[in-house]
C-alpha cells in the first residue's frame, strides 16, 4: 500500500486523490424495527456499545429502560453507555442527575454478578478526586469481576478514570491490548472489511433468431427448384435416356453432398470462443477510453491477466498472446456492467475469474479453439461449395442433353427450366443455410450462455462465501482499533515519562489518512484502512500533542510528530462543516499558522436511502473521538489555565453513592 500522506485537491466533487469509494455492508445489527420490544432495543444498544457507537447505544438502552426493561444488567450497560467516550467534565447537569438517580436504585435490583458490577462501577465514580491510597479496596473488588465485565468497564470508563486509579489499571489494559492486537487472524482478514460487495454474475444472452424470414421463403423456393429440376430432367430423359439417368444420379449425389456438408458448415461456421460468448463490439482504443468505467475495466483485465500468466509466458508475452480474447472479454464486461453507481471494484471478482479461466483453458488447449473450429467450418464450406459447383455443372450437362434431342421449339423451354433451377436452387440453398445457421447458433449460444452463467455463478458464490468468512465483525474491528489506541497512548506516556497521576486529562482524535479505503455497516461509523492518530496530553505545564499516521491493515505507524505548547498559546478552535467536503477542525496557535485537520470526508452520496446523513455524521464523529476533543480544546482556547484548574481531577465533586 502506498504510504504517502500527500493530499491533492481538484475542483471535482469529492475527487480528492487517495479516496476509494466507500464500502457499505448490509447488517441487521444496527437495525431496529419500529415495533421492536424493549428487550430487542436493549440487545441492539449493547451491540452498538460494543461496536463503539456509544451515542446511539445510550438512546437504545434509555428507551428500553423507559419502556420497563430495567434490571442490574441493563442498568450496568446504560451507565457504560453514558460514560463511554466522555470525561466527567463532558457530562451536563442532567447526565449527572440521572447517574445519581441510577446509583440510588442499585439496592432495588436482585443480587448477582451484574449487581456487583454495577455497584463497583459507581464505587469507581465515587473514587474520583480522592487520595490514591483510598482506591485499593475498590480495585480489589474490580479484579473479582469476570473478565468480560472488567474489560468493558476499563474500556468505556477510559476518560472518566484518572490519576492513581488509572495508573493502577493501566498495566492490565496495556497487556490486554498487546495480547489482542493481532488476535483472530487480523493481518490476514482485515482486508476483507474494505472489499466491496460483489455484484452478481451476468453474461451476454443469445442474440434473437433471424431465421423466421428464411424459413418462410424456403418452401416456395424449394418447390420451384423441384419443379424446374423435374422439367429439366424429363426433357433430358426424352431427348437421350442414357445420359439423363447418369446426370440424374450425379445430381442426386451432388445434392446430398451439398446438404451434408452444408449441415456441418451451419453448425460450425461463425462460432465464437465459448468463454467469450456472442460477439461484442471491440473495445475502443485505450487512449479514447479515458478514465471512465470502460477504461478501468480494460486496465483491470490487463492487471489480472498479467499477474496470472501461465508457466512459460512472461506477463507481456501473455498479454500479447491473449489480446483478442482479453479485448472481447473486456468489451463484454463493460457492456454488461456499465451503469451508474457500479464501480469496477464490484466486478473485479469476475475479471479475476476470467483471467484464471483463460489460464486454465490455455493449459488444456481450449483457449483459442475457435481457430480449430474455423478450420473445420472452412473445410465444410469448401466441400459444400464444391458439391454445389458439381450440381451446377450437372445441370448444364443435363441442359445440353435436353437441347440436343429437342427441336428448336423445345430449346427455349429447356433453357427456361435450367434458369429456374439455377435461380431457385441458389435461393433455396441460401434460405436453408441461413435458417440452419440461425437454428444452430441460437441452440449453441443458449447452451453456452447457461454454461457461462453456471460457471460465473459458482465463482461468485465462492468469492462471496470467502468474503463473508474472512470479513471481520464490527466488534473485532473496534477491538483491534482500541488495542492500537491503547498502545499508542502508552508509547506517548513512556516517551514523555508521564504517569496518569501527571495528567489532568487527555483526548485522542482519530481521523482518516490518505490514501485510504473505507467501509462501514449500515447505520455504523466509517472505518478506514489508514488513520491519523492525534493525542493531546494535558498537564499542569501545558499541552503535548503527538500525531502519527497509522496503517490499520498491518498496525504499522509512521510520520510521527510532536508539538508542545502552553495553554495560552491555543487561541481558537473552530469547526467547518461542508456537505461537499466534510468536517474540518481548525486549530489556531498564537505562535504559528492555523492547522486544518480533516476529521471526516463527505459521505452523503454514499448513504443508503433509509439512512439519515446527520445521524451517520454524528455516529462517525462520536466514534472518532471528535466531540470530546472539540470540547476539551474549545475550553482550553476560551479559558486557558482557568479551564484546566476547574476540571482538574483533584477538584472534581464527590460522586456519592447510596449503596
Amino acid at each position: 500500500m502506498n504510504s504517502s500522506s500527500a493530499t491533492h485537491h481538484s475542483a471535482a466533487y469529492d475527487s480528492t486523490v487517495g479516496i476509494q469509494a466507500g464500502v457499505v455492508h448490509d447488517s441487521v445489527v444496527n437495525i431496529v424495527h419500529p415495533d421492536a420490544s424493549p428487550q430487542e432495543k436493549y440487545d441492539v444498544g449493547v451491540r452498538l456499545l460494543n461496536d463503539g457507537i456509544s451515542g446511539r447505544a445510550r438512546e437504545m438502552i434509555t428507551d428500553a429502560i423507559a419502556r420497563g426493561h430495567d434490571n442490574a444488567e441493563v442498568r450496568f450497560h446504560w451507565v457504560l453507555a453514558m460514560l463511554s467516550g466522555r470525561a466527567y467534565h463532558d457530562l451536563n447537569a442532567e447526565d449527572v442527575q440521572q447517574l445519581h438517580h441510577a446509583a440510588l436504585r442499585v439496592r432495588n435490583y436482585d443480587e448477582g454478578v451484574w449487581k456487583d458490577a454495577l455497584r463497583i462501577t459507581f464505587e469507581l465514580l465515587s473514587m474520583l478526586g480522592t487520595a490514591d491510597g483510598d482506591t485499593g479496596r475498590v480495585l480489589e473488588r474490580l479484579r473479582t469481576l469476570s473478565p468480560r465485565q472488567r474489560e468493558a468497564m476499563l474500556r468505556h470508563l477510559d476518560l472518566v478514570l484518572t490519576g492513581g486509579l488509572k495508573d493502577s489499571l493501566w498495566a492490565e489494559g496495556r497487556e490486554r491490548a498487546e495480547a489482542d492486537r493481532f488476535g483472530n487472524n487480523r493481518l490476514h482478514r482485515i482486508w476483507a472489511y474494505f472489499e466491496p460487495e460483489p455484484i452478481g454474475p451476468r453474461a451476454l444472452p443469445p442474440r434473437p433468431s433471424t431465421a423466421a424470414a428464411a424459413q418462410a421463403a424456403f418452401p416456395n423456393r424449394a418447390r420451384l427448384f423441384a419443379a424446374g429440376s423435374a422439367l429439366l430432367w424429363l426433357t433430358a430423359l426424352v431427348s437421350d435416356p442414357g445420359p439423363a439417368v447418369i446426370e440424374l444420379l450425379v445430381a442426386l449425389g451432388a445434392g446430398l453432398a451439398t446438404v451434408h456438408f452444408g449441415r456441418q458448415w451451419s453448425s460450425q461456421g461463425h462460432r465464437p470462443n465459448p468463454m467469450i460468448g456472442p460477439r461484442v463490439p471491440p473495445m475502443r482504443d485505450p487512449a479514447s477510453a479515458g478514465d471512465g468505467f470502460t477504461g478501468r475495466v480494460r486496465q483491470s483485465f490487463d492487471q489480472y491477466f498479467a499477474s496470472r500468466a501461465p508457466q512459460g509466458f512472461a506477463p507481456h508475452a501473455w498479454l500479447g498472446h491473449t489480446a483478442d480474447v482479453r479485448g472481447s472479454l473486456a468489451a463484454e464486461i463493460a457492456l454488461l456492467y456499465r451503469e451508474s453507481r457500479v464501480g469496477v471494484e464490484r466486478v473485479e471478482w469476475l475479471i479475476r475469474y476470467l483471467a484464471e479461466d483463460a489460464r486454465g483453458r490455455h493449459y488444456n488447449g481450449t483457449l483459442l479453439d475457435d481457430r480449430r473450429q474455423d478450420r473445420t467450418a472452412a473445410t465444410a464450406k469448401a466441400l459444400s461449395v464444391t458439391a454445389l459447383i458439381a450440381l451446377g455443372i450437372t445441370a448444364l450437362a443435363m441442359l445440353g442433353t435436353a437441347a440436343s434431342g429437342l427441336g428448336s421449339p423445345g430449346t427455349p423451354l429447356a433453357f427456361l427450366a435450367a434458369a429456374g433451377v439455377v435461380w431457385s436452387g441458389r435461393a433455396a440453398a441460401s434460405a436453408w443455410l441461413e435458417a440452419r445457421f440461425e437454428e444452430h447458433r441460437v441452440v449453441r449460444e443458449t447452451r453456452e450462455y447457461h454454461e457461462r452463467m453456471t460457471a460465473r455463478q459458482i465463482a461468485y458464490q465462492n468469492w462471496k462465501s470467502h468474503l463473508d468468512a474472512m470479513r471481520p465483525s464490527e466488534l473485532e474491528m473496534e477491538t483491534w482499533l482500541n488495542c492500537d489506541k491503547t498502545l499508542f497512548i502508552d508509547e506517548a506516556l513512556r516517551h514523555y515519562q508521564l504517569t496518569w497521576r501527571d495528567l489532568i486529562t487527555h483526548t485522542l482524535l482519530i481521523t482518516p489518512a490518505r490514501p485510504y479505503k473505507r467501509g462501514r455497516t449500515k447505520r455504523g461509523p466509517w472505518r478506514y484502512s489508514r488513520y491519523s492518530f492525534r493525542l493531546f496530553l494535558v498537564t499542569q505545564d501545558g499541552v503535548r500533542e503527538i500525531s502519527s499516521e497509522f496503517d490499520f491493515t498491518d498496525a504499522k505507524r509512521g510520520n510521527l510528530q510532536r508539538i508542545n505548547y502552553r495553554f495560552e498559546a491555543l487561541s481558537s478552535v473552530q469547526v467547518t462543516e461542508n456537505t461537499r467536503t466534510g468536517y474540518d477542525l481548525e486549530l489556531v496557535l498564537t505562535n504559528g499558522p492555523a492547522r486544518n485537520i480533516r476529521v471526516k470526508d463527505a459521505d452523503s452520496h454514499q448513504l443508503a436511502p433509509e439512512e439519515n446523513a446527520q445521524e451517520i455524521a454524528e455516529i462517525s464523529l462520536d466514534a472518532a473521538g471528535f466531540i470530546h476533543t472539540f470540547r476539551l480544546l474549545e475550553g482550553i482556547a476560551a479559558d486557558g489555565k482557568g479551564w484546566i484548574e476547574r476540571n482538574d481531577p483533584r477538584n472534581l465533586p464527590t460522586f456519592a453513592t447510596a449503596d
